[in-house]
């Protein structure tokens, strides 16, 4: 009788220490669960700056759109190589429909020390968007750190909530990950 009840009473302490360890099932995420930071997951931190005319620019009025945050500055070679490839993302999304968002932007973030430099280059890459902003501190740029900026050109893709869904993506990449985003109608 001992044997049975010690016997059952751990069956059933094995039973709710497995129940006990198991994962719970996933739950979607919500942009409130989420943890700030410049990570892909992350939600993307806010930026606040002014821009070339000096007016304040903020990412968080860009809600509800996919948005490209795109850290360069006017002196450093490769982001003007880069360059093109923006803008050609810019030209190409910017009108298109989405199928979980209102549009596409890009909130151009420069770490030059230079104004003239950086609204130079501006005009020089044809760098048609609205949202171009720099705190004019180089490297000590407070948005370069939030975002974990090591070399540029770098970017980050953010969604319509404000999560981060994608890093460092150039060229082709770029294009190819909204591309996942864009609405697909059949043609008639």
């Amino acid at each position: 009788m001992k044997l049975k009840t010690t016997t059952s009473i751990f069956l059933i302490l094995l039973v709710g220490f497995a129940f006990a360890q198991a994962p719970l099932p996933p739950q979607k995420a919500t942009a409130q669960a989420l943890k700030v930071g410049g990570n892909i997951g992350n939600i993307a931190p806010e930026i606040v700056l002014q821009g070339p005319n000096g007016e304040t620019l903020k990412l968080s009025s860009l809600k509800g759109n996919i948005v490209l945050v795109d850290f360069w500055a006017s002196w450093c070679r490769p982001c003007r190589y880069e360059n093109p490839n923006v803008v050609a993302a810019y030209d190409k999304y910017s009108k298109a429909k989405f199928k979980n968002a209102k549009g596409f932007e890009v909130f151009s973030v420069s770490l030059d020390n230079k104004k003239t430099n950086w609204v130079n280059a501006i005009k020089k890459d044809n760098l048609h968007w609205k949202y171009h902003v720099s705190d004019l501190k180089g490297w000590r740029s407070a948005p370069g750190k939030a975002y974990g900026v090591r070399s540029i050109p770098t970017n980050v893709l953010v969604d319509a909530n404000g999560v981060i869904i994608g890093k460092g993506l150039r060229g082709t990449q770029l294009h190819y990950a909204l591309d996942k985003h864009v609405k697909k109608f059949k043609e008639e």
